[in-house]
């Protein structure tokens, strides 16, 4: 990697724009980044690669050079290289030296300093991970096998863009890909393509939209229909008619866990005897990073850290405290971290795993919501029948030296802000009797 940089580094002082643009996408490959960011400034233009979902610096380049990289870029992608007003998407294959097909989704954008390029790489010959793969944890797992299971209903997946909604959805289908059902997609844009499903991209601009494509869908005779997002009324709405006339509908829809999924969905006016006739389970996940192998070391706990890692413990239903070792009060928490190696280019991570917290759609659950039990109330019931919460599942990575605190709480909330909250909530019905 370090001698890649270089011949980048070296081609920039030749002010060689071809040469550049190789080079940057080639060290983006080697070190498995998921995005290219060019962005120019008042003195300099820096090229960025966001890496396990971090953003890296790599190198930087004089403006003077900029309006001949984003032409050559834009030759590439298929672009109007003498419009620089508007923002423009293209797209354009590549091929390594290693014989790997890759997509490059280019977008531009105009800023006060010149044009930013973003460029994702997506390896087309990338296999699709299993669900075991993916972090998912064999209680977790079982229940979503068992929700894919049932012929007809909705699976949902919930979380920020970029937190492996797609993959999930993915994974789901490969198991259910037979030559017996036929299978459907409605994606924007369609990111990873597998024989055997009949996938469309939705085309907004035509009125093809998400719940367009669902309803014409239905019309094709599936078994199984997976959508890119859930975004409207009418999507949902559409969604849930396709799961009661037989069919199972997977998707993603934004929300912060599981249990606020539902409280979206009665927002969308979904009335609550519709959720619990249609809704099979609901994934909710993050992805955060791994601790780096290479320069992995046992370290102390901090007591903030300590102090909140045991409030979450004593959240958790008694079955995973018993699985985990972590019954009574004055318990050793042991935890890792990298301290930093060239193999990890001194960040001390390397890749990335899921956070999973799944939902299942119990009897006792559809008679809370039904009625209008409070997101608390319909958490904690799930809690009592086995659900781990985000941080539940990120503490037994945590403890098994997979990821670090730091990394889980950036993407977790924890049990003292849930505390915090219901608080505050307590103080705002009384102040406003």
């Amino acid at each position: 990697m370090t001698d890649k940089i270089v011949e980048l580094q070296n081609a920039i002082i030749a002010s060689d724009v071809p040469q550049i643009t190789e080079y940057v996408i080639n060290c983006a490959i080697d070190i498995e980044s998921s995005d290219i960011h060019i962005e120019p400034s008042e003195y300099t233009v820096r090229i960025r690669f966001r890496v396990d979902g971090i953003l890296r610096q790599i190198v930087e380049y004089p403006p003077s050079l900029h309006s001949a990289i984003v032409s050559r870029i834009k030759i590439m992608g298929n672009l109007k290289i003498d419009e620089s007003r508007i923002p423009q998407d293209g797209r354009v294959q590549v091929d390594t030296l290693e014989g790997r097909e890759l997509d490059l989704r280019l977008s531009t954008l105009p800023t006060v300093h010149g044009e930013k390029i973003v460029m994702r790489l997506q390896d087309r010959s990338r296999k699709i991970p299993k669900l075991g793969e993916l972090g998912i944890d064999p209680h977790n797992l079982k229940i979503i096998k068992k929700a894919i299971a049932v012929p007809n209903g909705i699976i949902l997946t919930t979380g920020p863009t970029g937190s492996g909604k797609t993959t999930t959805l993915y994974s789901c289908l490969h198991i259910l890909n037979t030559p017996e059902v036929n299978i459907m997609t409605i994606e924007d844009p369609v990111e990873i393509q597998m024989d055997g499903l009949n996938q469309s991209q939705v085309h907004p601009a035509i009125d093809y939209t998400f719940a367009f494509g669902l309803r014409t869908g239905l019309r094709q005779d599936p078994d199984i229909m997976m959508v890119g997002e859930i975004r409207d009324r009418e999507t949902i709405e559409v969604a849930i008619e396709a799961a009661l006339t037989g069919h199972l509908v997977l998707s993603t829809i934004h929300t912060n866990s599981a249990v606020s999924t539902i409280t979206r969905l009665l927002d969308m006016e979904v009335p609550a005897f519709l959720i619990t006739a249609t809704v099979n389970a609901i994934i909710a996940q993050r992805l955060v990073r791994k601790i780096c192998e290479k320069c992995k070391k046992e370290v102390e706990l901090t007591p903030v850290t300590e102090k909140k890692l045991h409030n979450a413990i004593s959240t958790m239903n008694p079955v995973q405290q018993k699985k985990l070792g972590l019954e009574g009060k004055n318990i050793l928490l042991k935890t890792y971290r990298g301290e930093g190696c060239e193999a990890c280019g001194n960040t001390g991570y390397k890749g990335r795993i899921g956070l999973y917290e799944v939902l299942e759609m119990s009897n006792q659950l559809k008679d809370l919501i039904l009625k209008n039990g409070t997101p608390l109330e319909i958490e904690k019931q799930a809690i009592a029948e086995g659900m781990k919460t985000l941080e539940h599942d990120g503490i037994e990575k945590i403890l098994a030296g997979i990821t670090t605190p730091e990394e889980v709480y950036s993407v977790a909330r924890s049990t003292e802000e849930e505390i915090e909250y219901e608080e505050n909530s307590e103080i705002e019905k009384i102040s406003n009797k």
